[in-house]
């Protein structure tokens, strides 16, 4: 009877979520009692631990070059140009008669201050965004390769790619479904491979393959039941539509 509630625990994500701190106060509370009370949970936390490190020292992300210097740049010029601003406001107050017209030129200043303090503000909330989306897609990973329900598939290529290989992921539970292509054909140069997934019966383009970006990367598939996907040969820089008879691989969930 324990060995099953202790299987159960383990079946679900809590453990992921915990290390990944999504958990609630009550699912925290409830981890790190099983943790303490049961060593086969401890066990499996703390190899969580670790393949998370590795997982997390192979997906490390770093922010577009320059865009950290970019911003503390405006925002310095932001700040030197707010002092002169408190400066010049200080003047004109004392001689607000016979510099009248300094009151138009100090409006305009403060439009410019808020307009620049708005680029800075929508830069960085665009940054905070992309860095949330790709932490949740980092998140999304780790429970599709360390969650018991996850399954495994083989993807090989036909003749026309015998070299392709590929690992496809899917979990049924958390409905996540990734691919990582581990082997690229040898492809003329005008070629490209593009994968597809067709989901109730949309074709859906999720990208070129590209050996330089996506040969050790997990790549993100829509999930549904039973949802098919497939790779094709098409003219280099990806095509609108697939060419059903360059299909090289199909992945059938």
């Amino acid at each position: 009877m324990m060995q099953e509630k202790i299987k159960l625990f383990l079946d679900t994500d809590l453990l992921e979520k915990y290390l990944l701190g999504t958990t609630t106060k009550l699912e925290a509370h409830q981890v790190e009692r099983y943790i303490a009370m049961y060593p086969e949970v401890r066990k499996t936390y703390n190899e969580l631990q670790e393949n998370l490190e590795a997982f997390a020292n192979s997906y490390a992300i770093k922010s577009p070059e320059g865009l950290k210097a970019s911003i503390l740049s405006k925002i310095k010029a932001q700040n030197t140009t707010k002092r002169k601003f408190m400066n010049y406001a200080v003047a004109a107050s004392i001689a607000a008669v016979l510099f009248a017209s300094a009151t138009y030129f100090f409006y305009h200043q403060n439009l410019s201050l808020q307009e620049e303090n708005s680029v800075v503000t929508n830069q960085i909330k665009l940054l905070e965004e992309d860095m949330k989306q790709r932490l949740e897609d980092v998140r999304n990973q780790f429970i599709v390769l360390n969650n018991p329900k996850t399954k495994k598939y083989t993807v090989m290529g036909n003749d026309k790619a015998k070299d392709l290989k590929a690992i496809a992921y899917v979990n049924p539970v958390k409905k996540l479904s990734y691919i990582n292509v581990q082997n690229l054909p040898q492809l003329e140069e005008d070629q490209c491979l593009q994968m597809w997934a067709e989901v109730n019966g949309e074709m859906i383009n999720l990208g070129v393959i590209n050996e330089a970006g996506n040969k050790d990367n997990l790549l993100a598939m829509p999930y549904a039941k039973n949802a098919v996907g497939y790779i094709t040969i098409e003219p280099k820089g990806g095509n609108e539509t697939p060419t059903v008879d360059n299909i090289v691989a199909n992945i059938a969930f």
